[in-house]
């Protein structure tokens, strides 16, 4: 039965014919046979924060919300289903006594979601989420199941680490996981200038370090996170419901509205934006100061370029967003990560800095995000695969060095383009 979707930003949607809930691989595998032989297609989606079209489908869709379960762990390495979600995982690997080594601010997605797009939290010495995975699980464009691991087909794991479902289903996946450790989270409000003139020290500063700013205003939010063996000194809950209900999502989603209907006043809504950003000094459980709620629906694009060009590309998008009709009520975010060798990932060969703009629900966005991507092309820019961008598979092609390494395995994993959709069409070409 045909059940209208769309994601959590609310500006991707779609009609598959028909959605499914697997609970298992086997239950996976004859869908997709059904499908190939029917030469039908069929696309994944669990937390549906990608805003990409990245999983939308008029074939059959796959929902893995079933698929959530941790089915073993050896030591430091948990294999778990593809379809349970950060947040879930967070709390079963705190049962265990570990946590993964880096978090994005968002834990609604799906393990094999946050992966397949190469999602990437901040350091200068820590990679994205798809470089723990050091065993995987995939379901082909034939309905074949194949495993990979460090030992047996370990380049189809090094390439299907980061797949944007274009190779096959993930549908198990074991993570290199450490033991359990807090962070001690300092959040302080600096000059915005020091920190572009001093950004390599500032975000080598410690081991996790990202930053806020809105243009036109002269400060920004800085966040710096240490591992630390101290124990926890949480924030109070008063405190929490304060600076990530009242204050990141209740007032600042009211301003956002205030700006949208009344443009005119957009400039002055930013700077009140930043100049209400906490400061706050606490110690918790890495996974709750990594990630935060997230209830202010908004879209967004981001660009990894190499890291020591940052400044000077933050320096031309603050210019930009001077001249656009309808200026951005919501911060710049810019954070760093270290390269890694996955053919499609964003950091493939280089370390990169993140630099990532928003735009409020309901008001547009197309000339600030075009204008920023036309910048972050002059620095043979990679957009994140789950976030805006209007690249193709032509202007993509010659950023990635194993550009032709990943055609070739997905011609060999799905030459039929079962796993097809408009966003790869687009972005892949056909097989």
């Amino acid at each position: 039965m045909a059940v209208p979707t769309k994601n959590w930003a609310g500006n991707q949607r779609c009609l598959p014919t028909q959605v499914h809930e697997p609970r298992f691989t086997d239950e996976v595998a004859a869908v997709v046979r059904m499908a190939a032989a029917a030469g039908e297609r069929v696309k994944v989606i669990a937390g549906a924060h990608s805003f990409t079209d990245t999983a939308m489908t008029d074939g059959h869709l796959l929902s893995l919300d079933a698929m959530s379960q941790v089915l073993a762990v050896n030591g430091n390495d948990v294999t778990v289903q593809a379809g349970i979600r950060l947040r879930d995982l967070n709390e079963r690997l705190s049962e265990l006594g570990l946590a993964l080594p880096n978090l994005g601010d968002i834990n609604v997605q799906s393990i094999a979601g946050a992966t397949s797009t190469a999602t990437h939290g901040t350091g200068v010495d820590f990679a994205n989420l798809a470089t723990n995975i050091v065993g995987l699980e995939i379901v082909t464009g034939d309905g074949t199941v194949l495993r990979a691991d460090e030992h047996d087909e370990p380049e189809l794991l090094r390439v299907a680490r980061v797949g944007l479902g274009a190779l096959g289903i993930l549908t198990e996946v074991t993570l290199r996981c450490v033991p359990a450790f807090n962070l001690h989270a300092v959040e302080s409000i600096e000059v915005l200038t020091d920190v572009l003139a001093d950004f390599g020290n500032v975000m080598r500063s410690t081991d996790h370090v990202e930053f806020y700013l809105m243009p036109g205003a002269r400060r920004c939010q800085v966040k710096r996170n240490t591992r630390t063996d101290e124990p926890a000194r949480p924030q109070s809950k008063v405190g929490y419901v304060r600076d990530k209900w009242i204050g990141e999502n209740l007032a600042f989603g009211t301003v956002c509205r205030v700006g949208r209907r009344f443009p005119s006043l957009a400039p002055k809504v930013a700077k009140l934006v930043m100049s209400a950003a906490a400061e706050r000094d606490v110690i918790d459980r890495s996974d709750r100061v990594f990630c935060s709620p997230r209830h202010v629906h908004f879209v967004e694009m981001e660009y990894g370029i190499p890291f020591d060009a940052v400044p000077d590309a933050i320096g031309r998008i603050v210019d930009l967003t001077s001249r656009l009709p309808f200026p951005p009520m919501f911060p710049i975010e810019v954070r760093s990560s270290k390269g890694d060798d996955i053919p499609l990932s964003t950091a493939n060969g280089r370390d990169s800095g993140w630099i990532a703009v928003h735009q409020y629900v309901g008001v547009p966005y197309e000339a600030y995000f075009q204008g920023v991507e036309q910048i972050m092309d002059d620095y043979n820019g990679r957009p994140h695969w789950g976030k805006l961008h209007f690249q193709n598979r032509l202007t993509l092609a010659h950023r990635y060095p194993e550009w032709d390494t990943f055609q070739t395995w997905r011609r060999k994993l799905d030459p039929a383009g079962t796993f097809r959709n408009a966003y790869l069409d687009r972005v892949l070409g056909t097989p």
